[in-house]
């Protein structure tokens, strides 16, 4: 054996595996450190992917539907975050109106292409409070202050998907038509998503706005785009007829008032403080009501003529949240009715004369959009967070009561 050194050195092999162990031990560490940062990175990214989701994923606009208050503990958590979903207008991509089909999981594990106003359920008898029908709604933008969904006098149901909107006739349950409202020569595809759409008095003409300011004008019986109406410079987010006149509301709050028979057909301007998320003419056409992102509801005369911005709203009615759902009464002529948002969850009723609140009730919700029906003579409004529900109000001067409620 050969001799050791002197007391205190280790032989050779000793020294050898000490320095394999302590390489190891170095790499662990360097690993672990490593691991640590994939995970702090993989946290990172998972709380974007949560933030930039939150903003994506908004209530369905189909129902033209703004925010509410909190009515169970489990809604407590992340109300910042739920108020950013839910009142403000989520990034989103565009979606092409030539691939429309959605994907559903079918009952047997299979993957169901759908169509849009394919039914997806059907019950056999329709009960009182119970889910009828539902029906397929692919690709819908999911942007809070669009209006992509309205009925005509006639029964006919126009549902904007992507780019092009469809037709189905609520009578026959039968899909009708398609509506394309291609794009201009030289411009992109996505220049003509659908922001809003609504039906003229007679149940003849649709009105489109575009995502770029443009207004269309369609005859439905013929399919054929009657005009372009390049009217505002930014997102049309309502429309609303009165007779032969077509007014629409910008996301820049200007208000223009056009005459499709004339050669120039803008015959009237006024401009709001805020972006328009609703617009509405009462059933007289003696006001038009315009409502705000900030809170702001304004009434506006008969009198539009003049293309300047000096035009002063009547009355103008301060609310706590986004003013998306709205509407006169058609019996009562200087009614008008107003659901609050994700902070408030109260519907009113404003005499839109004075200017002052008549009645409200506290709804424990969201309320997305709301409809007289005058028949019936009953105010039915749509909910979102937290039950996504619907209510039948009966009025009774100066009382409002729900009479029951519709899930679906």
């Amino acid at each position: 054996m050969p001799p050791y050194r002197k007391q205190g050195d280790r032989p050779l092999k000793i020294r050898r595996k000490l320095k394999r162990v302590v390489l190891r031990l170095k790499s662990a560490n360097a690993l672990s450190a490593g691991q640590n940062d994939l995970h702090h990175f993989s946290y990172k990214r998972f709380k974007r992917w949560i933030i930039e989701g939150s903003s994506r994923e908004g209530p369905a606009a189909s129902t033209p539907l703004a925010t509410g208050r909190q009515c169970e503990p489990s809604f407590e958590f992340d109300a910042v975050c739920r108020r950013l979903q839910l009142d403000s207008p989520p990034r989103h991509r565009e979606t092409d109106h030539r691939d429309l089909k959605g994907d559903l999981q079918g009952s047997d594990g299979r993957r169901l292409d759908l169509q849009p106003f394919a039914v997806l359920d059907k019950a056999s008898a329709s009960l009182q409070g119970k889910l009828e029908m539902k029906l397929a709604a692919p690709s819908l933008l999911n942007d809070y202050y669009t209006n992509l969904l309205d009925c005509s006098c006639n029964g006919m149901i126009a549902l904007a998907l992507g780019s092009s909107v469809y037709l189905w006739n609520s009578e026959t349950r039968a899909l009708v038509g398609c509506l394309d409202p291609s794009p201009q020569p030289g411009r992109p595809s996505d220049c003509q998503s659908i922001s809003c759409l609504s039906w003229s008095r007679d149940g003849r003409a649709l009105c489109i706005g575009t995502r770029r300011g443009e207004i269309q004008l369609w005859d439905v019986d013929h399919k054929q785009n009657m005009r372009r109406l390049p009217s505002h410079l930014s997102v049309v987010r309502a429309i609303s007829w009165k007779q032969q006149l077509l007014s629409s509301g910008s996301a820049l709050g200007r208000i223009h008032h056009l005459d499709p028979r004339a050669p120039t057909p803008l015959v009237g301007a006024a401009a709001q403080r805020e972006g328009i998320c609703s617009l509405q003419w009462s059933p007289g056409g003696d006001w038009l009501a315009s409502g705000s992102t900030e809170g702001l509801l304004c009434v506006w005369g008969s009198d539009v003529t003049g293309l300047t911005t000096s035009h002063q709203p009547i009355t103008t009615m301060e609310h706590p949240s986004a003013v998306k759902a709205m509407g006169w009464c058609p019996w009562q002529r200087k009614t008008i009715a107003t659901g609050g948002g994700w902070n408030d969850g109260e519907l009113r009723l404003w005499d839109a004369g004075s200017g002052t609140c008549v009645t409200s009730a506290n709804t424990n919700s969201q309320i997305c959009s709301l409809q007289w029906a005058e028949k019936k003579r009953c105010l039915l409004t749509a909910h979102g967070l937290p039950r996504h529900h619907l209510t039948c109000w009966t009025l009774e001067f100066p009382s409002l009561s729900s009479t029951h409620q519709l899930t679906g």
